[in-house]
């Protein structure tokens, strides 16, 4: 690769001063600068990369971009066509958008599909309130651009000003890669499978470097972004509530590429069902009315959980298995009929044996063993130690 340089991206049909000036900028700072002009209207000056170009990326041509007569239509497409563009850029160092909330849209959606570590920076209009929509899982940065990103004063050229600054240090000044880091490995946690996910990180103590991320929804996304930018080398997915919330309607929903990144990568996964006993909401009173006669436990008064049934648990599997007898990769799935979670135990309030057997028995009927393909059945709870020490040598196995 050569020169690592600061692409620049915005519509120069409305924002060129503004383009002009981050360009400026980010040369003086001493970084080389790539202005990218997204515009679906005429623009007012040049750009290193017309709007035309980028539009050619998309799949449909660039006529299905320029050619649309909905500007809402054409600035969707005009994103896919930016995503598809930028993934074929070999020298980018950073990535830095500026608009309001329809350029915010357009150009984060692109940021997005960039590996986690590629810089990328926006400056917005919106940056001060959700941002969730527009950073999704991954490394993105948002400035709020406290004026309107709509000609130049003393205000915005210090903002844009900084953010170009910004961009420009983070292109010229690439992380080193240290020499003694152990392989990273993502594993999933939620509260009720903490126990679990404890004895794993015992288990892997000085062989592997654990991260942790609790599914939440943005956790499990979050983890398989760093699968899909290579900085995982394999995955303990323990939790799997996500796939609850996603199809029962909770506010911790995956989304439906859940596991799309180990057919992808082929890397070495090993999982559970770990919490599918719940789908989480958050105070009691925001508990849809249709749920009204469902068991719930109060977890706290911001977070309330509701027991599966049986034909929830069978759903469950059915998207679990559906999406692991895609991969080709090493994986193995372990089962713990001992009960998948704190409160799935004798006693406890999600106690369920029905239930459970109904997410048990349809993973049984629906997973499809393979060469590389393996389903693990333990009579374990999830959070017995020895449930964890079995999951731990099965993924040091698969380790190069």
């Amino acid at each position: 690769m050569g020169t690592r340089r600061v692409y620049v991206i915005g519509t120069c049909d409305t924002k060129a001063a503004e383009l002009a000036y981050a360009c400026d900028r980010v040369r003086a700072a001493g970084a080389d600068p790539v202005l990218v002009d997204v515009s679906t209207g005429d623009a007012s000056q040049p750009a290193d990369v017309a709007a035309a170009e980028i539009a050619a990326s998309h799949p449909d041509g660039a006529d299905a971009v320029l050619g649309s007569k909905d500007r809402g239509e054409a600035v969707t497409r005009m994103a896919e066509a930016l995503t598809q563009w930028l993934l074929t850029r070999d020298d980018i160092g950073a990535v830095l958008g500026l608009g309001g909330s329809g350029n915010t849209a357009l150009v984060t959606q692109a940021m997005r599909a960039l590996p986690v570590g590629v810089p990328k920076l926006m400056v917005s209009t919106v940056a001060s309130g959700q941002v969730t929509q527009y950073v999704g899982a991954t490394d993105l940065g948002m400035v709020y651009s406290v004026t309107d990103v709509a000609g130049l004063n003393a205000i915005s050229r210090r903002v844009i000003g900084n953010a170009a600054h910004a961009a420009a240090g983070m292109a010229k000044n690439t992380i080193p890669e240290a020499s003694g880091d152990l392989p990273g490995v993502g594993i999933t946690m939620f509260g009720v499978t903490t126990t679990c996910v404890e004895h794993l990180r015992k288990e892997l103590a000085g062989k592997v470097e654990p991260y942790v991320f609790h599914a939440t929804g943005t956790g499990g996304a979050s983890m398989e972004k760093l699968a899909d930018s290579g900085l995982v080398t394999g995955l303990l997915d323990v939790t799997a509530t996500e796939i609850a919330d996603h199809l029962v309607g909770g506010v911790m929903p995956c989304s439906a590429d859940r596991y799309g990144v180990v057919a992808r990568t082929c890397i070495p996964w090993v999982g559970s069902v770990g919490a599918v006993d719940m789908v989480n909401f958050a105070g009691r009173e925001t508990v849809p009315d249709k749920f009204s006669d469902r068991q719930l436990l109060v977890h706290n008064p911001q977070i309330t959980l509701m027991r599966t049934t049986p034909s929830e648990n069978a759903q469950i599997a059915r998207f679990l298995t559906e999406r692991l007898n895609r991969c080709d990769g090493p994986v193995t799935l372990f089962l713990p009929l001992g009960g998948v979670s704190a409160v799935d135990a004798p006693g406890m309030p999600f106690h369920d044996p029905e239930a459970d057997d109904a997410l048990f028995t349809t993973i049984r009927d629906t997973f499809k063993p393979g060469p590389r393909r393996h389903l693990i059945e333990l009579p374990l709870h999830i959070n017995d130690p020895a449930f964890a020490s079995a999951m731990a040598d099965e993924f040091l196995r698969m380790l190069p």
